[in-house]
């Protein structure tokens, strides 16, 4: 037996910045320019169709205004979520094409209903050139939802995306990983201080992308499963020009491939989405093709024949009782109670990583190219 794939067309382009001021971003054509080039017949997976999104027009949005475009992307997040629920509740294992990064709000939405469905958290593997964690609190204004993803996702910023359904945080700071970021990224010591855990690039080199890929399961250990959101723009704009924020310093496209295919490869990954990728920049579909070869290899762990279904980890009456210390973290205070609906991690709550996550520092290294620690995990969360 093997998990069935869904494709999924979320075309939406509502969280960026229009290039020129009489045009649009055009990464709302990235899902048929990959589907061009052969992506669900190599797949073998099953057409879910398209959510067609609503009009981009930033009408008389001025900076200092909130979000541009918020009720559009509200409306379509919750739609969003309605389909890739209706996707999981199938059995089988959801791939998003967007798009840009706003479509994590309709991801992040559908994992807290499930989290909620089965009584634990899910976790989020984040895969991105850059953190997306612009916020009220550390700029000094917010607009387009794709450069402020993993902020609304993680509680910060406006409720009418950051609390739909009244849910906040869809995901809970110390249930998020963030790989590839760049080793300077302007916002790497917000995520620090958040207790969100990081390997940038540097970093991710010196492990390798299967030992990273291992280790970001190992930080997500207390969820009863994990999502994972990829941007193209991790990639190198050497091999990977076609993105609207290209930034030098990322990966191959052979380190993308083996990290996705570790991240995979276990049926607590619950699903895939692939944003950014701009079609507009690629006039003979080249690196389309790159995108579809590096993709269709990378799931090869979910179509093999003998893979397992996605399986969430057993909620808390089922599991054995934890151990009497495990009541106590490695600082030696008292864990805290888990939910979902907890506020974001106190900047304080960072923690040193349990011993053999972290991959010893490279010689000569920046401290900024090491991930940052993980905080201890709360006993409250499903184990494995």
């Amino acid at each position: 037996m093997m998990r069935r794939i869904a494709v999924l067309d979320a075309p939406s382009n509502l969280g960026l910045r229009p290039p020129t001021p009489t045009s649009v971003p055009g990464c709302g054509k990235a899902p048929g320019a990959l589907r061009d080039q052969g992506l669900l017949p190599r797949l073998r997976a099953r057409d879910a169709g398209c959510l067609t999104p609503p009009r981009y027009d930033a009408g008389d949005w001025r900076p200092g205004d909130g979000v541009c475009h918020a009720r559009e992307i509200a409306d379509y997040s919750v739609a969003l979520a309605d389909r890739i629920g209706a996707i999981i509740d199938r059995g089988e294992f959801p791939v998003v094409l967007g798009g840009d990064c706003s479509i994590l709000l309709g991801s992040a939405l559908a994992m807290h209903r499930l989290g909620e469905a089965v009584g634990g958290r899910i976790g989020l593997v984040f895969v991105d050139g850059h953190s997306d964690f612009r916020h009220p609190g550390n700029a000094s204004y917010v607009g387009a939802a794709a450069g402020e993803d993993l902020a609304l996702v993680t509680g910060r910023g406006q409720a009418d995306l950051a609390a739909l359904e009244g849910r906040r945080p869809y995901f809970r700071d110390i249930d998020v990983v963030v790989l590839g970021i760049r080793a300077q990224d302007e916002y790497r010591l917000d995520l620090q201080a958040a207790g969100i855990v990081t390997r940038p690039v540097p970093a991710l080199r010196a492990e390798g992308a299967a030992r990273t890929a291992q280790w970001a399961h190992e930080q997500l250990a207390d969820c009863a499963g994990y999502w994972v959101h990829i941007d193209v723009d991790v990639l190198d704009p050497a091999v990977m020009p076609a993105v609207d924020a290209p930034d030098p310093g990322g990966i191959a496209f052979a380190e993308l491939e083996i990290l996705l295919a570790g991240l995979v490869d276990t049926p607590h990954c619950l699903g895939v989405e692939l944003t950014v990728f701009d079609p507009d920049y690629d006039p003979d579909g080249g690196y389309a093709a790159e995108i579809v070869n590096t993709v269709v290899a990378g799931l090869r762990p979910v179509t093999a024949p003998g893979s397992v279904p996605p399986r969430l980890r057993p909620g808390p009456a089922e599991r054995p009782a934890p151990a009497p210390r495990r009541a106590i973290d490695r600082r030696g205070e008292r864990e805290p109670a888990a939910g979902d609906g907890a506020p974001p991690a106190d900047p304080a709550a960072g923690g040193p990583a349990p011993a053999g996550d972290e991959p010893a520092e490279p010689l000569d290294a920046d401290p900024s190219d090491v991930e940052t620690p993980h905080p201890s995990p709360a006993t409250g969360g499903l184990s494995a």
